[in-house]
């Protein structure tokens, strides 16, 4: 670790000097050099008047008067050149004060690009090792109780209304004397949420679950998942996610707990899958989804993480791989990976060809065969859709941009 810093500052300050030594500033009695090359020029022409004169192309008096021409011109230079110099103290400090600025900027810029992309104390990791570390990171990360723990106490919100406070209490003591009360609990999560003491409400909400049983819902699990997120401060503990692949387990469309296990994803080292998740939800929709909002304020990033070059989608009802695909995906070797993806492309394709769908569904069709390299399908597709959505402007836009995308239309 110590031998790479050593040898970043070495390189950044080697750079510094090469840059300061191109800048430096002409010294007192240096040669000016257009006046040297003038010099050179007016010599030449002299020779050349000689030349002429011995061919007959000049008559003796128009030599005369060329040569005293240019021979006033070469006093001329030759006195520029011994005499125009930048003045004494404009040449003192220069190269020494521009060195130190170059050095600076050079150093403070490389640590500051090194710490944004780097990871300092690591060496090259494989892509392999990368995953491997981010399941390490992902089974030692803080429990709820812990990272609960590193947060302060909520406190009554200032313009909480003091008799909605009052009934909040009684409602918890009346909970409290009947424990098994299913819509006692559950009017007590949604309360103790609203004061903003979201791990009591997480504490009521994880009884809604138990006194539910077999009735139980995917929602009732995405709301505990999401109180204990909020309890946690945005951090997605083991115990939310449990609660998020319970629900899941319930309903794989759920966009809440997508939402969350992509979240947890990029928390733990793996922004590639977090980014095509969200990718997914975002494609799906709708627009007024309540976790679409985040996921825009995101996905940016995450992209950036993940080494994608990426475009917002047009939000809309386009369907994409389910969260357990994308995650199943993300352990595949890269051979697997581009035949799972190729899977999902044929499926996408056939039910296009036969059932129909949407501008967002065509569209990705596009996208994923121009990701595949096959540029002469996502032009047939590209043809197809545009005669299918000919009528509608916004399809059309959103057909473009995705051949774009795939490099089958300009």
């Amino acid at each position: 670790m110590a031998i790479f810093w050593i040898l970043s500052g070495g390189l950044a300050l080697a750079v510094a000097l090469l840059l300061a030594l191109g800048l430096r500033a002409p010294r007192k009695g240096q040669a000016v050099p257009a006046a040297s090359f003038d010099l050179r020029v007016y010599r030449d022409q002299l020779r050349e008047i000689d030349k002429d004169l011995a061919r007959g192309v000049v008559s003796p008096e128009d030599a005369d008067r060329v040569r005293a021409e240019v021979s006033r011109r070469i006093l001329a230079a030759d006195s520029a050149r011994h005499t125009t110099t930048l003045p004494e103290d404009a040449t003192k400090g220069a190269p020494a004060a521009m060195a130190a600025v170059i050095s600076a900027v050079l150093v403070a810029g490389s640590v500051l690009l090194y710490h944004q992309l780097g990871a300092p104390g690591y060496g090259d990791l494989s892509l392999a090792d990368r995953i491997k570390f981010a399941e390490i990171a992902r089974a030692d990360r803080p429990s709820q109780a812990r990272a609960e723990a590193g947060l302060p106490a909520p406190a009554v919100p200032q313009n909480a209304n003091p008799d909605y406070v009052a009934l909040v209490e009684q409602l918890r003591q009346t909970v409290q004397q009947r424990p098994d009360d299913l819509q006692g609990h559950v009017l007590l999560a949604q309360n103790e949420a609203n004061l903003g003491n979201y791990a009591a409400a997480a504490q009521a909400q994880a009884q809604v679950i138990r006194l539910s049983g077999s009735r139980v819902t995917a929602q009732n699990h995405t709301d505990y998942a999401d109180m204990l997120v909020l309890a946690a401060g945005g951090y997605v503990s083991p115990e939310a996610e449990t609660a998020v692949r319970q629900a899941l387990t319930l309903d794989q469309t759920d966009g809440a707990a997508r939402y969350y296990l992509g979240l947890m994803l990029a928390q733990t080292g793996r922004p590639d899958l977090a980014f095509r998740m969200w990718d997914a939800l975002l494609r799906e929709g709708p627009e007024d989804a309540g976790w679409i909002a985040p996921i825009l304020t995101q996905i940016e990033d995450m992209a950036f993480r993940a080494g994608v070059t990426y475009q917002l989608p047009e939000i809309g009802t386009g369907r994409g791989p389910s969260a357990a695909d994308i995650e199943a995906a993300g352990d595949l070797s890269p051979t697997d990976r581009m035949e799972m993806i190729q899977g999902m492309v044929s499926g996408l394709s056939d039910r296009l060809a036969t059932e129909g769908g949407p501008a967002e569904d065509w569209a990705q069709l596009i996208s994923a065969l121009g990701v595949l390299g096959q540029t002469g399908p996502a032009r047939s597709v590209y043809d197809n859709a545009v005669q299918v959505f000919a009528d509608d402007t916004r399809a059309l836009d959103l057909l473009l941009r995705a051949g774009q995308r795939a490099k089958v239309v300009e």
